[in-house]
């Protein structure tokens, strides 16, 4: 049996006393809420297909597909004639400019997501997109594109040809999962697997204005996993984020995923188990556990392993349909939170269809860091009635929001220690007709406290629907 351990996780359940494990809150700090600014709409007619339960213009783990700077909104879709477009938006417009860049999407397949990240240091936008566990496309803006918007036109002439390479570095031939974090020194990585689900490996490239740099992986797809069904040899580590905290920290949560099935219950499950927790102070060279002790360096043989100690924050069987890359935010402490979900023990210990039992009983739960630095979990009382993911955002007063899929937003304050969840809006009841999964702006959290959401319209087979934007204020 592989080492593990628990760091003093403890299951805060409704009957928890309010306050425990938080910070201490000023007296005047407001709890969460949502007012409703309006709604914009990016495309009457976007591409609309469904696979792996899911939309190639609204996965959650698309990072980023909507994403703000100096006062623009920029967001990235397909069209219904499967053009890839970038559209943009002054805050304030409700009309978004779009400019096509030179890619059709290849296939059906909702992982095919595009991506946005912005390189500080000279202004550009850059986008990849359309791999699964193949070749991927890049495109690039010119420098200063981002730093200047008002002044630099809005026209396809802003970009540069599609590639099949980042400007000539050659990563992998099975790239799935393409996600831009900008450094503090204003450097853009990208964060991406190498491989296939089940059998897969994590990495890191790095742009630095200049060129492209090729860190390499640092998640290990080796070693020996072993539940009370069977074993597996083989996995990929999922990541629910990477992100910088404020003062520098990188921040990744994540669930392994094994390659054999023998270790569930039941074929009509899925093998995700555990939930750990890693972090680097030095942009992503060396990875530390929760103690603090290195587990893997980026680019050599030492990464971070199925068997390394001290990963797990929050131990589950693969029996439970655990998903895989959900989401996570950090606090204005630089404390990390996350948001897992699955089948608690209570609707049994056996899922068997992971979409109708997910569907049926899953439950999302707050998982952080507490001031003490133990680790704490609360159940959010809101039904999944999905199989699909959540994500997470702090506000400025450290408030937190479950966004559930069809645009549904829950809330719990800081002061009572994460424990008064209750919904603050809910997009069935609105009438949005959203399909599911929705796309979060991260960016704009920090920027200017507001919660932009993209979702897409339900539609059947392959009609095209309208691809909308709301946007909601958070405490100021």
């Amino acid at each position: 049996m592989r080492r593990r351990t628990l760091l003093a996780t403890a299951l805060l359940t409704g009957v928890a006393a309010p306050g425990a494990g938080a910070g201490i809150a000023r007296a005047a700090d407001p709890g969460p809420s949502l007012t409703l600014t309006g709604s914009t709409t990016l495309d009457t007619q976007a591409l609309y297909f469904v696979s792996y339960d899911g939309l190639v213009n609204n996965n959650a783990f698309q990072k980023n597909g909507l994403l703000t700077y100096k006062g623009y909104q920029y967001a990235v879709w397909y069209t219904a004639d499967r053009n890839a477009v970038v559209g943009r938006r002054v805050f304030g417009s409700s009309t978004w400019s779009t400019v096509k860049v030179g890619h059709t999407l290849r296939y059906n397949d909702s992982h095919n997501v595009i991506s946005m990240g912005v390189s500080k240091v000279d202004g550009r936008l850059h986008l990849n997109m359309d791999s699964h566990s193949d070749g991927f496309t890049y495109v690039k803006s010119v420098a200063g594109l981002m730093d200047n918007p008002s002044g630099l036109s809005w026209t396809a002439s802003r970009f540069g040809a599609p590639q099949s390479t980042l400007d000539g570095l050659t990563l992998t031939s099975q790239f799935t999962y393409p996600q831009f974090i900008s450094t503090p020194e204003g450097k853009l990585q990208l964060s991406y697997r190498v491989a296939v689900s089940g059998n897969g490996r994590n990495a890191l490239a790095e742009y630095d204005g200049t060129s492209w740099t090729n860190l390499g992986e640092w998640t290990s797809s080796t070693g020996t996993y072993t539940s009370e069904h069977g074993s597996s040899t083989a996995r990929n580590m999922y990541l629910h984020g990477i992100d910088y905290d404020r003062n520098g920290r990188l921040h990744s949560f994540f669930t392994w995923r094994e390659q054999n099935g023998a270790v569930m219950c039941s074929s009509g499950g899925i093998t995700n188990h555990d939930t750990g927790y890693v972090y680097s102070d030095d942009r992503g060279r060396t990875w530390r556990n929760n103690a603090g002790t290195v587990v893997g360096t980026t680019g050599s043989s030492d990464k971070v392993s199925v068997a390394d100690s001290g990963l797990v924050v929050d131990p589950l069987n693969p029996d439970h349909s655990l998903m895989n890359q959900e989401s996570q935010f950090t606090d204005s402490a630089g404390r990390p939170h996350a948001i897992i979900s699955y089948v608690p023990g209570r609707f049994g210990q056996c899922t068997t269809n992971y979409v109708a039992d997910r569907t049926a009983n899953g439950r999302a739960f707050h998982v952080r860091k507490n001031s003490s630095g133990t680790w704490q979990k609360t159940e959010i009382p809101v039904p999944l009635n999905s199989s699909q993911r959540t994500k997470l955002i702090l506000d400025k007063y450290d408030n937190a929001y479950a966004i559930f899929p069809f645009c549904r937003v829950a809330g719990a304050s800081k002061a009572s220690g994460y424990t008064d969840w209750t919904m603050l809006y809910d997009g069935v009841a609105a009438g949005l007709n959203a399909f599911g999964e929705v796309v979060i702006d991260e960016t704009r959290v920090t920027q200017d406290h507001y919660l932009s959401i993209m979702y897409q319209e339900k539609s059947s087979g392959t009609t095209p629907s309208a691809l909308r934007n709301l946007n909601f204020r958070l405490p100021t």
